[in-house]
């Protein structure tokens, strides 16, 4: 299970190493037409987000750093698990390992 911490602004939060804070999308509470949705229907989480912060890099066996991925301002996919979530006020971020990633999207 994920830790839950929480913080009074996500500018306090640096990632280190290799490690990438980002901010779930929020799914739709409203349909195209207008239709509300229950909660019940928007409860899971979607697996996409958009990168806020990104650590500087882990070092490999030789000791060279190697950079994230991705940068400030992306949109990932991220998996259905892991993680750890912060807890900035009402929001809610993560913490995820640039590994842990799957995609980053690109339109």
């Amino acid at each position: 299970m994920a830790a839950q911490l929480t913080f009074k602004s996500i500018k306090a939060v640096v990632p280190l190493l290799d490690r990438v804070l980002v901010h779930r999308v929020k799914a739709e509470t409203k349909t195209a037409t207008g239709i509300f949705l229950p909660t019940s229907a928007t409860s899971s989480p979607l697996p996409e987000a958009t990168v806020l912060a990104v650590g500087p890099g882990a070092p490999d066996k030789e000791g060279k750093v190697i950079p994230t991925n991705v940068k400030p301002g992306d949109r990932v996919l991220l998996p259905g698990w892991g993680g750890n979530s912060i807890k900035v006020g009402d929001e809610e971020y993560h913490l995820f390992k640039d590994s842990e990633i799957l995609a980053k999207i690109q339109e």
